[in-house]
């Protein structure tokens, strides 16, 4: 079980890849973060702002959770646009986990 609340049938194979990948980064926060905040803005992102997404994708999670919940300082080259909507998100409580 994923945790995804939407479907990926309208989405072209680039974004069900994202979504698919969203979900599934290794910890279960970080699926939680970046899974939901995928499930809000996966069909909105331009093809910009999911090269950036994919980016973030790559980090390994205790890095970029340690960025999201501002254990650390974000590189200068993941601050972009998509991370900060990212961070907000999560801080709002929609990327929220129930440990």
């Amino acid at each position: 079980m994923t945790g995804t609340t939407r479907s990926s049938a309208d989405l072209d194979p680039r974004r069900r890849k994202i979504l698919f990948r969203s979900w599934h980064r290794g910890t279960r926060e970080m699926d939680l973060i970046m899974g939901r905040f995928a499930d809000v803005h996966i069909g909105t992102l331009t093809e910009a702002e999911l090269d950036d997404y994919e980016r973030l994708i790559e980090v390994p999670d205790r890095d970029l959770f340690a960025w999201v919940t501002d254990k650390a300082s974000t590189p200068a080259n993941y601050d972009t646009s998509v991370f900060r909507s990212l961070k907000t998100f999560h801080s709002e409580g929609k990327g929220a986990w129930r440990g």
